[in-house]
């Protein structure tokens, strides 16, 4: 089967963006030891555009084939022009308002996200890569069989928290951790069974 993994970059206090969605304020903190391990781990997670300017956009996929976005994940890459931003995998983005694809290589549905997950792991292929954001994290909170976290060392304050989601505690194990020299750290974290 599967698993579904939600990769995404952080505050210290768990913050994935400022209150309007803006992320730049992470790109400080992008070290030289740092970008060659998301190369060499998670290219597979780079925008198409990224992967080609790093000189990977040829490599084939090792970690996911299947990429899931909310609306509001998607829409930054939309407004820049970019309507397939990951175009090496199978690209998901799951809303109830916009009602047509603005890309062929993209599926826009408004499935209920847990069977639509639930239908996807049952297929074969790679993981599948949960983008964002917030609400939809907070919807697939039970079916996450896979945490990575970009820790940044930022403090926010306020901002779009890692899950929207009613108090529902899950526990998850710490089953790797790597610090770069920026303070940035990458925790990859397994669902456990209880």
């Amino acid at each position: 089967m599967r698993k579904l993994t939600y990769f995404v970059g952080t505050t210290i206090d768990g913050f994935i963006a400022a209150p309007e969605g803006d992320f730049d304020f992470f790109n400080p903190h992008v070290t030289e030891d740092y970008v060659p391990h998301l190369i060499t781990e998670y290219a597979d997670a780079l925008p198409t555009p990224a992967r080609t300017a790093l000189g990977v956009g040829n490599a084939p996929n090792t970690r996911f084939d299947t990429v899931l976005m909310g609306r509001g994940t998607y829409d930054p890459g939309l407004v820049a022009g970019l309507t397939s931003p990951y175009a090496h995998l199978r690209q998901i983005v799951l809303s109830r308002s916009l009602a047509t694809s603005p890309d062929p290589a993209v599926e826009v549905t408004a499935e209920d996200p847990v069977k639509l997950i639930r239908r996807l792991k049952e297929e074969d292929g790679l993981g599948i890569w949960l983008c964002g954001g917030a609400d939809l994290a907070g919807q697939l909170l039970p079916e996450i069989d896979e945490l990575i976290v970009k820790q940044y060392p930022v403090v926010a304050g306020s901002g779009i928290p890692l899950f929207r989601a009613d108090f529902s505690p899950r526990t998850f194990k710490l089953t790797d951790s790597r610090v770069f020299e920026g303070g940035n750290l990458v925790l990859t974290y397994a669902k456990t069974s209880h």
